[in-house]
């Protein structure tokens, strides 16, 4: 890859969150700023790269112009006359800000990313505020993106998101991992947007490829800091474990073409049996500490897929009851989708679909790509070619990623030259 476009697009979404966190700690938690200037030093290097030449580290060199923006700023800030005091702390942001001495190249510092996690999280913002903030200057994701998470307009999203950056502003919110006895209050947050960032990278919302393995990758390494601070809380191992659980087997959702391979037809040699230990251990612990949450019941469905040696010996009638036990805990569409899937399974495709029928009647679904997929998968199994090709049409209207528009394609042929 030497497209400067494709290249600049690698290190948005690789490193934004990073350098966005640790431009918001040296400018004392001004998000709007730190966000500014990070976003200035993107643009400058779409504009640069192409004219002078690749640098030899794109992301160190979008953190030198982000900083280099950032004193910019500062110091445009500072008039003749300031108190003293500001003059000081311009000059502590100029040196916090400084290149290393020793001419390394920028590396983030790695709590700088769970300050920001925590700070988002703080309970004065509401629930979706802190995770539409985390997921915007953690992730990088865009305002649309984040919206379509929330089943909300980008307008609604974009006022939450200033809403909340200016109540941080307000409350003087620190910058800071809390103290330990004031970290209860923010864990279920903290969470939260753990949930909703890898969740967005096993399954991404829009794009060329089906996984975003970068953004899987940080929330795993997140929950990992999490679970050292929080060692006695059991949702916090639930979650990791889940987490492992499901990136294991990362390499055989994915076909040699980037589309999308179900779960049925992985080759279970392509998962990663190191971090399915890992995953597992990690739910045994926080069995043991007396888990019984949402993180701990999706935790003990992806044990019983990591534990089926195939496909066909799959406890699905265990997993309906456990999408169940999930629906009383976290009651929403989505969960209820799932749980008609399991049931079809289970119990055979007919009971599945009389579920997903119901669910597509209360319209809590209505735009969702996945609810008419399910539809028509149940139809297919059932025989109902022509019903089926319709149901995939629906879906195909409303897919966004491409390795999941290929699939449905390619299901859609097969139903309708049976119909």
């Amino acid at each position: 890859m030497t497209d400067p476009a494709s290249i600049l697009e690698r290190v948005h979404r690789e490193n934004y969150g990073r350098i966005v966190a640790t431009l918001i700690r040296v400018l004392d938690g001004d998000f709007g700023a730190a966000e500014e200037v990070v976003q200035e030093a993107f643009t400058a290097a779409l504009t640069q790269w192409p004219r002078e030449g690749m640098p030899r580290e794109p992301a160190a060199w979008v953190m030198r112009a982000a900083r280099n923006k950032a004193v910019d700023r500062v110091r445009r800030n500072t008039r003749l006359g300031t108190r003293v005091g500001e003059v000081e702390a311009v000059a502590r942001i100029e040196q916090a800000l400084a290149p290393p001495p020793d001419g390394t190249e920028w590396q983030s510092v790695p709590d700088d990313s769970l300050r920001l996690l925590f700070t988002c999280c703080h309970p004065a913002l509401s629930s979706e505020a802190q995770v539409a903030l985390a997921l915007r200057c953690l992730c990088g994701l865009t305002t649309e993106e984040i919206a379509r998470a929330f089943l909300v307009s980008p307008a609604t999203l974009a006022q939450r998101l200033v809403r909340a950056q200016r109540k941080i502003r307000a409350a003087r919110i620190p910058y800071v991992v809390p103290e330990p006895d004031a970290l209860a209050e923010r864990t279920a947050g903290v969470l939260h947007t753990l949930y909703l960032v890898f969740s967005e990278g096993y399954a991404a919302t829009d794009g060329p490829s089906l996984l975003r393995v970068d953004l899987c990758e940080e929330a795993l390494r997140m929950a990992r800091l999490a679970r050292s601070l929080l060692p006695e809380e059991p949702e916090v191992a639930s979650l990791r474990a889940l987490m492992l659980l499901h990136h294991a087997r990362r390499r055989a959702r994915v076909a040699a073409d980037g589309g999308l391979v179900l779960l049925d037809r992985q080759d279970r040699a392509l998962w990663d049996r190191e971090q399915l230990a890992e995953g597992l251990s990690e739910l045994d612990a926080a069995l043991a500490m007396g888990a019984r949450g949402t993180y701990t019941v999706q935790a003990a469905i992806a044990a019983l897929h990591a534990q089926a040696p195939r496909a066909e010996d799959t406890d699905w009638a265990q997993i309906a009851a456990l999408y169940e036990r999930l629906s009383v805990l976290t009651p929403g569409p989505v969960v209820a989708l799932n749980h008609a899937a399991a049931v079809a399974m289970a119990r055979g495709p007919e009971h599945g679909l009389a579920l997903v029928d119901d669910l597509e009647s209360s319209g809590l679904l209505a735009g969702y790509h996945l609810l008419p997929a399910a539809r028509a998968d149940l139809l297919r199994r059932l025989g109902r070619k022509a019903e089926a090709a319709e149901a995939y049409r629906r879906a195909l209207a409303q897919v966004r990623t491409a390795p999941e528009r290929r699939f449905l394609e390619a299901r859609l042929c097969e139903v309708a030259g049976e119909a």
